[in-house]
């Protein structure tokens, strides 16, 4: 069960090219029973090891030679996200459950929303000046990066679209800059909440990490392959219902 259910989760996200970690953090909370702050620690961990995976994979598809112009907005947004991931992970740790779920649950709404708005087509790159659009960066990283940690995610939902409205870069080159500025950023929430006595709940289910996460992993590659195949028109709703329901479930939970 636990390596199927990874496995759907990961396909769910690979068909619209996400990781899905965006819908396995309900999973965690409302199927296998773990505490708001252990599902987002096991999401995180299982998240990265799949951003880990998928960005070799993507720098086949899109060369290293093509992000290259564009390093300074990768390092634009880490500048923001970095320090996000840091304070989104040290929040979560020091926040009431009930709380956490509530937030949670709010998050879900806004994962939501920027998942209909990214595949509506509607995305109209800003004019911005330079020294508006460095700030605009970092400030977009730094709301990315916490919203990331919090939820143990890897935040190309969020970063996606911005990279496409700041910079006005093509969908396919942001794809591959948000896993480029994703897993550093996941890297430093990670190190923090190794900090807490929460990060134990990796170890005392190293079994379901490593089969939930080889799930993960296997589905998000067939969902990519199969990507051309399914209707986004589809099941960008049928998705976007789906992360509203759980809102509702997380919320709840609380």
């Amino acid at each position: 069960m636990t390596f199927t259910a990874g496995a759907t989760v990961g396909l769910l996200g690979g068909l619209i090219g996400l990781g899905g970690a965006e819908f396995r953090l309900p999973l965690l909370i409302g199927i296998f029973g773990f505490a708001a702050l252990s599902a987002v620690v096991l999401n995180k961990a299982m998240s990265l090891i799949v951003v880990a995976v998928a960005l070799p994979a993507r720098l086949a598809a899109v060369p290293l030679s093509e992000l290259a112009p564009y390093w300074t907005v990768w390092l634009n947004l880490l500048a923001g996200s970095l320090i996000g991931a840091w304070l989104g992970a040290s929040w979560a740790t020091r926040m009431r459950s009930t709380t956490l779920y509530k937030v949670l649950a709010l998050l879900l709404v806004l994962i939501a929303a920027a998942l209909a708005a990214n595949h509506a087509g509607t995305l109209s790159p800003l004019d911005l000046n330079p020294a508006v659009q460095a700030i605009a960066g970092v400030l977009a990283g730094l709301g990315i990066g916490i919203v990331a940690a919090l939820m143990g995610v890897a935040g190309g939902e969020l970063l996606i679209p911005t990279i496409v409205l700041l910079y006005g870069i093509d969908i396919k080159i942001a794809g591959s800059l948000a896993l480029a500025v994703s897993l550093p950023t996941m890297l430093v929430a990670f190190a923090r909440y190794s900090q807490d006595a929460s990060f134990q709940v990796l170890g005392a289910n190293k079994r379901f990490v490593i089969l939930m996460a080889a799930g993960s992993v296997a589905g998000t590659l067939i969902g990519g392959m199969l990507a051309g195949l399914v209707s986004t028109a589809l099941l960008v709703p049928i998705l976007v219902l789906v992360l509203l329901a759980s809102a509702v479930k997380v919320w709840r939970h609380a």
